[in-house]
């Protein structure tokens, strides 16, 4: 059941599926971008045990993709989906390289992190469906925008044709009075 899966193309972050997420599990989206993950952090060379979840069953929450983290887990999380258990092995340029590690992480370490994708959720003050209902509010505005400016614009013709008609009348009006004084004035 393992699938090696290299996901940066220089061996700087290595994935291997240890348990397949369902089919229709849900994977960090733009709509969904915090995810809450169990993890276990190892060192690759000695095996040691530095950081886990696991021990007090509490969960890690972060936004992928927003640097808050070592880059190898915005890179692996973004291919994982709820219920997906990986070991992630990342190159120190990868982890903590420049940024400067923990003082119990050799800065040049190789790190292995076996991490359970738990769940993906919005924002906070947000929903899924608040997101998606946004969504469609703003496209309704932006149609209903579209009608304004189409019947504004139709009516600024109306009126333009208006004027044209009303000057054309007016010009008919004076072309027909000086048609009828003509011959009819009296003498002075």
């Amino acid at each position: 059941m393992s699938d090696m899966i290299d996901l940066t193309g220089d061996g700087g972050v290595v994935k291997t599926i240890l348990k397949h997420a369902k089919a229709d599990a849900i994977a960090p989206s733009k709509d969904l971008p915090l995810v809450d993950v169990h993890y276990e952090g190892t060192l690759a060379e000695t095996g040691e045990i530095f950081d886990t979840t696991r021990e007090d069953n509490t969960v890690f929450s972060f936004e992928v993709g927003k640097g808050s983290v070592i880059q190898a887990w915005d890179i692996a999380l973004r291919t994982m989906k709820v219920g997906e258990v990986a070991k992630v092995t990342c190159k120190p340029e990868y982890a903590y390289g420049s940024m400067g590690s923990p003082p119990d992480i050799p800065p040049d370490a190789t790190l292995m992190f076996e991490v359970e994708l738990v769940a993906c959720k919005p924002r906070k003050g947000s929903s899924l469906s608040s997101v998606s209902e946004e969504r469609a509010r703003l496209e309704e505005l932006k149609k209903q925008r579209e009608l304004a400016a189409a019947a504004k614009e139709e009516e600024k013709k109306k009126r333009e044709e208006a004027k044209a008609a009303a000057a054309a009348r007016i010009q008919a009006k004076l072309e027909s009075k000086k048609g009828q004084g003509k011959g009819k004035g009296k003498a002075k």
